[in-house]
């Protein structure tokens, strides 16, 4: 099946990380995206088709495993790249080259009815796309790809093409792009065509789907403008991404009765609470408003909040603080290992605000929080409950070195709906992270939340996704509307529904998926881990 992705704007070592777990799925991918300035450097680039030195360019140098030379990405220009499974013939890389050469002639012809940019399509001994006007030719966009054996032995394709829309051209002045010193590059803006790039993407989209076998299954990031509407953002952001928060239900209707909850506040749940206020910790329990606090507190297990308890984020469905946030305390980590001594936890959660203020995310003093309870106690499974940390690879790597048992990332909700839902983050960023943990060997564990508009075939293709990067472990809970000031919910989620979704998740490859009203990303976290690792396999901790 072919799956196309719609991701925004990602940085190239982030698509890159996530194509390379895309290639290890049995299913094709079309992911389509725009980079921030980026010269990337293919594996025949000549030191001296960069006019300016490396380090003296305002934008990021990255080597690149594709073909080709060096060239340059910026705004304004749509990346295409495809990863699919190629026949065994030596024949089968050029035709995927020509095919993606025809997607993109294709789509500046369909867009271009009247020929404003001249013919468009190939130059005799140079790749890519070039537009023919008045006889000088101009080359619109790049391309360069190469095939790999996956796991399971199957010929997968990488990278793919780059179509000038409306970029910046002075970024190509610093290099030779593609190692061509006598042919100009142009972009579809320069030669008179004024389109937009989602225009662009979309209709190159629909070509590359008719030539890789489609139509797949559509996800994407909402990209657009914010309306100068004097619509809360909150809301606006929501109508735009299609939908309609007047809609929702009130936060004032009956719930149904399996969200009804009994509230049982015994001892156990006494003990903790105390416990709690004893050592000055903060449960992500109490600060989101979990509706299973009874329920896990009388069972002496929690989800303990690290680097404090403001986050710099202000997503559309948390209860948690968003004031200034305070410096890290250093105490912390000894505090929650103490916690878990006392409770005597067989697995422990530790989640975090997000904290953009710092340099590291706050992963160093997670890292330090998963070391203290790994030396008071060092039987208990731990888990790390993670924000993006800004799709910083090195950052992540310090939550690696920590050898936690499980790492966890919430992708909270559907592509469409990520703008809306959680504004400072990204579908793409958090499959990355998803996948480059996966790809270090630890158990990898995602979650989303239901009933903010989405639709079944939305969560379908989420979970497809999920499994793909080499998500373990999935969690599907309904979304309950905390304030007036949060999104409403769009509609209630029935059991029989749930049940349908863990069934799927299963189907698609995922080894644990907990669904129902009232799972929350930390709900039988212990069941889920020794469902998801086959018998005799050793812990993360003893095999990194």
């Amino acid at each position: 099946m072919l799956r196309r992705r719609h991701l925004g704007r990602i940085s190239f070592v982030e698509a890159n990380d996530l194509q390379r777990a895309l290639v290890e799925s049995s299913d094709d991918y079309v992911l389509l995206f725009e980079h921030p300035p980026t010269y990337t450097k293919g594996v025949r680039t000549q030191p001296e088709n960069f006019l300016v030195a490396p380090e003296l360019l305002d934008a990021v140098v990255v080597e690149a495993d594709r073909g080709g030379d060096v060239t340059y990405h910026a705004p304004g220009q749509v990346v295409a790249w495809a990863i699919r499974t190629v026949p065994e013939d030596p024949s089968a890389g050029r035709a995927h080259v020509g095919a993606l050469e025809d997607a993109v002639i294709a789509t500046v012809r369909a867009l271009d009815p009247t020929g404003t940019v001249g013919e468009v399509g190939r130059l005799e001994g140079y790749p890519g796309v070039w537009a023919h006007l008045e006889g000088r030719p101009c080359k619109i966009a790049a391309v360069g790809v190469r095939t790999q054996r996956n796991d399971a032995s199957l010929r997968r394709t990488l990278h793919g093409v780059a179509l000038n829309v409306d970029i910046d051209l002075a970024g190509f002045a610093n290099i030779n792009p593609c190692g061509i010193t006598d042919k100009p590059v142009a972009s579809l803006q320069s030669l008179g065509l004024g389109v937009s790039s989602q225009e662009v993407e979309e209709r190159l989209g629909e070509e590359l789907e008719r030539r890789f076998g489609g139509p797949g299954s559509l996800a994407r990031v909402d990209r657009s403008a914010a309306s100068q509407s004097s619509e809360r953002p909150l809301l606006r952001r929501l109508r735009k991404a299609g939908v309609d928060p007047d809609a929702g239900l009130s936060i004032r209707a009956r719930k149904p009765a399996w969200l009804r909850i009994e509230a049982h506040m015994g001892a156990e749940y006494q003990s903790l609470r105390k416990l709690n206020e004893d050592l000055s910790l903060v449960t992500v329990c109490e600060e989101a408003g979990c509706p299973n606090i009874f329920e896990c507190w009388a069972e002496g297990t929690a989800t303990f909040m690290v680097n404090g308890e403001r986050c710099t984020r202000a997503c559309g469905f948390c209860l948690i603080d968003t004031s200034k946030p305070l410096p890290l305390d250093p105490s912390e980590p000894a505090r929650v290992a103490e916690a878990v001594v006392r409770l005597n936890l067989a697995h422990a959660v530790i989640t975090c605000v997000a904290r953009d203020d710092l340099a590291d995310g706050g992963a160093g003093a997670i890292a330090q929080t998963v070391r203290a309870i790994r030396e008071r106690s060092p039987d208990t499974n731990i888990e790390v409950l993670t924000s993006d940390l800004r799709g910083d690879a090195h950052s992540l790597a310090l939550l690696f070195d920590a050898r936690p048992d499980v790492i966890n990332h919430n992708i909270e909700t559907v592509a469409r709906l990520q703008r809306a839902v959680r504004p400072s983050a990204g579908y793409a960023r958090s499959l990355t992270l998803l996948a480059r943990s996966a790809a270090a060997g630890f158990t990898t564990k995602s979650g989303l939340m239901v009933g903010l508009g989405e639709t079944s075939d939305e969560v379908h293709e989420t979970l497809a996704d999920l499994a793909a990067v080499g998500v373990s472990i999935a969690t599907i809970g309904q979304y309950l509307r905390p304030t007036e000031k949060h999104l409403p919910v769009a509609r209630w989620w029935d059991p029989a529904e749930f049940d349908e979704l863990a069934e799927r998740g299963v189907a698609l490859g995922l080894r644990h998926v907990q669904a129902s009203p009232l799972t929350r990303s930390s709900y039988h976290a212990k069941k889920a881990l020794s469902d998801a690792i086959p018998v005799g396999v050793p812990s993360r901790r003893t095999t990194i």
